[in-house]
Parts: C-alpha cells; structure tokens; sequence
C-alpha cells in the first residue's frame, strides 16, 4: 500500500509541478530525505491533493498559495504558483488571493507573496 500511495503522490506532484519535482526528486533523495519524500509523496500529495471530489485542485491551490502567503515562505509560495498555473488557475484568481491575503495576513505578508509570485509567473511567461 505504501509504495502505491508514493506512486500516487509522485504522479500528482508530476502534473502539478513536472518531472523534476517527481520521480527525478525521488530518484535523488538520499538515504538521509529518503523517507521525507516519501511521506511527502504519501502524505501530502496522495493523502491529501488526491481528495478531489472533496476540494478540487484549483481551490487547493488557491488555499495553499494564501497559506504560504501567510506564513511567509517565499520558495514554496513560487513552486505552488507554478502549481496553481498547471491546476487550472489564472494569473487573476493568484492576484486576488494575495489581495485576500494582505487583509487576513496583513500587508508585508501580501508584498511578498506578490513579489514572488510575479517571479514565479515571469520564470512561466505569464506575467
């Protein structure tokens, strides 16, 4: 069961942010992020991304670019933008999630949230 959820997890994670995110990040790990990948696989992605007829993945990828926001992670926000990009979001459903945010998470969470989040779309070609 376990190697079908890192499968899963790892299939999901392809589409969203392609190959070097996936498998090939799979195939790097080292006996010491080995076991983190995997639970990342299993856990996050299978677990959790994977319950689409619950919270489809747009609207995930809406809620976890606000969160990311939020708690002012600038690289993770960058690799969920392109995320969200390949789960059918538009440039203006991650502008108006980051103006939500500057209200619920205040305004330097929203400037920088802005500010790597145009970098994210520029690096896509969509800015």
């Amino acid at each position: 069961m376990a190697d079908a959820l890192v499968a899963r997890g790892n299939a999901i994670k392809e589409e969203m942010f392609g190959p070097e995110h996936g498998q090939a990040k799979l195939d790097r790990a080292t006996d010491f992020t080995r076991e983190f990948e995997e639970l990342v696989c299993k856990y996050c992605f299978a677990e959790v991304w994977g319950r689409e007829e619950e919270l489809p993945r747009d609207i995930r990828s809406m809620l976890t670019v606000a969160m990311l926001a939020a708690l002012g992670k600038p690289n993770e926000l960058r690799v969920h933008v392109k995320g969200a990009i390949a789960n059918g979001v538009t440039k203006e459903q991650i502008r108006e999630v980051l103006i939500h945010a500057a209200v619920y998470c205040g305004i330097p969470a929203a400037v920088e949230g802005f500010r790597n989040a145009t970098q994210a779309l520029d690096e896509l070609g969509i800015a």
